[in-house]
């Protein structure tokens, strides 16, 4: 038995994963020809029949299936080697992407920021600032080295470092409603007011608005600094970060609403960044340096204060 192939273990494994060799070559970006020589040549050598090719669809034999197990290690491991080496073959990064979130803090994140980068001028920081899912989609397609938002922890394409939570109040300017800003305001009662949001910066929105009364004519904003005008000014109401309006809501230049039927929410702030994808030595110190720092946030600026005093909110 010859030794075999990198290669034509790829081929194999992609014929398995995608259901048969068209699929495999189109994803392989090779000809159905090669994968299918790729893949008898793996049989011949090994002395075994791994495919049954008897039916529509291509399937395993019981041999190709114990096989294959092994196959899909080997492969995982192949691939680390190769994103560790692309690790070792990196110098000092010329510049590090890093997006900021509409739920972020930026006062004590920019400090944070200012700390790292100040002693490291070799390595320069570009900044952007994006919305909802805008930050998933810029990391998702390399566009960020790190995000600081919100984080779809189920997606396994990312690992995170918990900043803190986020509380998001809804709140009213005062004299705004007609009737008193208590908990039992109902979505039927706030459907003759505009209610104000922030646009999605992604290209390809991934969900759906939250928080949205039906039927409620609506007024959009690129970030929570604009709707917090929009609502000071009476026109609109809306969500806004708990961090961005405690003056306020002390003062009384906002009401919270928050009630039974209108209970706020709670967002964990993560920092983000790929975990299939090699870092740089200067990401990997931000990684660490951000670790030792977190959380960044204080406990109550994730909690959602009541409407007429009622006790604050824990999510």
């Amino acid at each position: 038995m010859s030794n075999f192939t990198l290669h034509e273990l790829q081929c194999f494994n992609a014929v398995v994963v995608h259901g048969g060799f068209q699929a495999a070559a189109e994803r392989l970006h090779r000809s159905h020809p090669s994968v299918f020589a790729a893949v008898a040549k793996l049989e011949r050598q090994l002395g075994l029949v791994l495919l049954d090719r008897s039916g529509y669809r291509v399937g395993l034999t019981e041999a190709g299936r114990a096989f294959h197990r092994k196959v899909r290690l080997l492969l995982h491991e192949a691939e680390e080697l190769r994103t560790y080496a692309a690790q070792l073959a990196m110098g000092e990064e010329a510049e590090l992407r890093v997006v900021l979130g509409d739920l972020c803090p930026l006062p004590p994140v920019l400090e944070l920021l200012s700390r790292f980068f100040t002693p490291r001028p070799q390595t320069r920081l570009h900044l952007q600032f994006e919305t909802v899912t805008g930050p998933w989609e810029r990391l998702l397609e390399d566009e960020a080295d790190l995000i600081v938002h919100r984080v779809s922890k189920s997606d396994v394409r990312m690992e995170w470092i918990d900043l803190g939570r986020v509380a998001l109040v809804p709140v009213v300017a005062p004299g705004f409603l007609p009737f008193p800003a208590d908990t039992d305001i109902t979505p039927q009662r706030m459907q003759a007011f505009t209610q104000c949001v922030v646009r999605d910066s992604a290209r390809h929105p991934a969900e759906q608005g939250h928080f949205l009364v039906e039927g409620a004519p609506r007024s959009s904003v690129p970030d929570h600094l604009m709707k917090k005008e929009l609502i000071l000014h009476g026109m609109a109401w809306g969500h806004l970060p708990r961090f961005l309006i405690e003056t306020e809501l002390r003062d009384g230049t906002l009401l919270s609403i928050a009630g039974r039927h209108f209970p706020g929410v709670v967002e964990e702030l993560s920092a983000a960044r790929r975990r299939d994808r090699p870092h740089g030595p200067v990401a990997d110190q931000l990684w660490d340096f951000l670790a030792r720092h977190a959380p960044l946030l204080r406990p109550t600026l994730g909690r959602v204060p009541g409407a007429d005093g009622a006790p604050e909110r824990h999510r």
